[in-house]
């Protein structure tokens, strides 16, 4: 069943769509001759090594992990030889420890993986134990990993599988791709988190924009008891899990609570796809979906192997056109800018985003004018200029008073700003003294 009715949510923002990709078929990125796989990929603990420096490993094969605490197992993305296990650059600016492979361009794969026909048969907590062991994390940015995810409390039960379609970024354009080349994956997924999760309902939640997209699911949506799709505006951040619960489902969740709270679990459609490939073909969590789009020669869609340096993806898109001034890992509105083109892509990056000097804003702050267009624009009803204020002076109760741990960082109020006020930076500082605080 497919709902014609659109669905949104108070708040947000337009900005240009500029999917410039959204026609263009997911093409196989040749991995590199090195790869650098970073063992923090996920929300929670890293992972440890499994391996040392000069060992060789196969294509798939577990090579990282940790057991102690939230976290989830990386694994080889390529078969090789282990040159080094050391600190490299990661999107967020910081160092973090890599396990990196010097490629036998052989692609051997680990004698452990074997697909899972018998996935029905098996019980919920078996599925989950796979789906932990795959590595499968959210693809859509968050990294929380898929397994602690699909761990009910025990005084909560799911009613609804939730998934994550929207794509509201600009210029991403991959999890589109998903939609129309891999449908067959995407709702095999779907039913196995349907019945790992115990819900007999499940919403595909997927921009009204997406061409194709109804026409693609349509033939499974006819078959497929419970599974339907819902139709969304075309706005951000329709893709954030509050958003989205609340466009489907006209629920909120309270202030400091989870979907779980709701009976909903909301999984991104890549993740869902990456959920298919582990019982097709027994594949762990080592590619992904990426789109490189912007000031490009070629915007593209490709499946990239975890660990393959951004700067390969620039040059299998053509280069740059024209002077870059800005490459972004992911989309405009909450992607983290780069200064090196060696950081390596994982699960959880989606695109690289490049734009052209002369075109990113700079300077130019000038005084609040009280417009009210950051809290009009805010989905989370908070106030961010009060809140820039207070991180701005450190004031932590204040912080609390005005709930800062509420935002999403999703950038709405910066965007809306005419003063060009930086109030995502001042949101983020915030949330740290408050983590620091406590």
């Amino acid at each position: 069943m497919v709902h014609i009715q659109t669905r949104s949510f108070r708040g947000g923002v337009h900005p240009p769509a500029q999917k410039l990709s959204a026609s263009v078929p997911f093409r196989d990125l040749p991995p590199p001759d090195e790869v650098s796989i970073p063992l923090r990929q996920h929300i929670g603990v890293p992972a440890e090594p499994l391996v040392k420096v000069g060992e060789t490993v196969r294509m798939g094969q577990k090579i990282g992990d940790n057991l102690r605490g939230l976290s989830a197992p990386v694994h080889a993305s390529v078969s090789g030889r282990v040159r080094v296990i050391g600190d490299v650059d990661t999107a967020d600016g910081r160092k973090g420890t890599a396990i990196t492979i010097t490629n036998d361009g052989q692609d051997t794969l680990d004698e452990t993986i074997t697909p899972h026909p018998e996935w029905e048969q098996a019980t919920p907590e078996e599925i989950r134990g796979l789906i932990r062991e795959s590595g499968i994390v959210g693809m859509g940015g968050a990294g929380f990993p898929t397994h602690a995810k699909l761990q009910v409390p025990p005084d909560k039960k799911l009613n609804l599988l939730l998934v994550n379609g929207a794509e509201c970024e600009p210029y991403l354009t991959c999890d589109h791709r998903l939609f129309l080349e891999a449908t067959e994956l995407i709702i095999l997924g779907i039913k196995v988190l349907m019945r790992v999760a115990a819900v007999e309902q499940a919403y595909i939640g997927a921009k009204v924009t997406m061409e194709g997209v109804q026409d693609a699911l349509w033939p499974f949506l006819e078959k497929e008891k419970g599974i339907d799709l819902v139709l969304l505006e075309s706005k951000f951040p329709q893709g954030e899990e509050r958003q989205l619960i609340y466009a489907v489902t006209g629920k909120e969740i309270p202030s400091g609570g989870l979907p779980w709270d709701l009976g909903v679990l909301v999984v991104n459609v890549s993740t869902v796809w990456a959920v298919g490939m582990l019982v097709t073909s027994g594949y762990p969590s080592f590619q992904r979906g990426v789109t490189v789009s912007g000031a490009v020669q070629q915007p593209s869609n490709y499946m990239v192997r975890v660990g393959t340096p951004i700067s390969a993806l620039l040059e299998a898109a053509g280069g740059f056109a024209g002077e870059p001034g800005a490459i972004i890992l992911g989309g405009p509105m909450t992607g983290l800018p780069q200064s090196s083109t060696l950081v390596p892509i994982t699960k959880q990056n989606n695109g690289v985003t490049v734009f052209a000097k002369g075109t990113v804003a700079g300077g130019g702050t000038t005084d609040c004018i009280r417009c009210g267009r950051c809290v009009a624009a805010c989905p989370y009803r908070l106030l961010p200029l009060y809140l820039a204020k207070e991180a701005e002076r450190g004031d932590i109760e204040q912080l609390n008073k005005f709930n800062l741990l509420d935002c999403r960082e999703c950038a709405c109020c910066a965007y809306s700003c005419p003063a060009h006020i930086p109030l995502l930076h001042w949101m983020r500082l915030g949330k740290g003294q408050l983590r620091a605080a406590r």
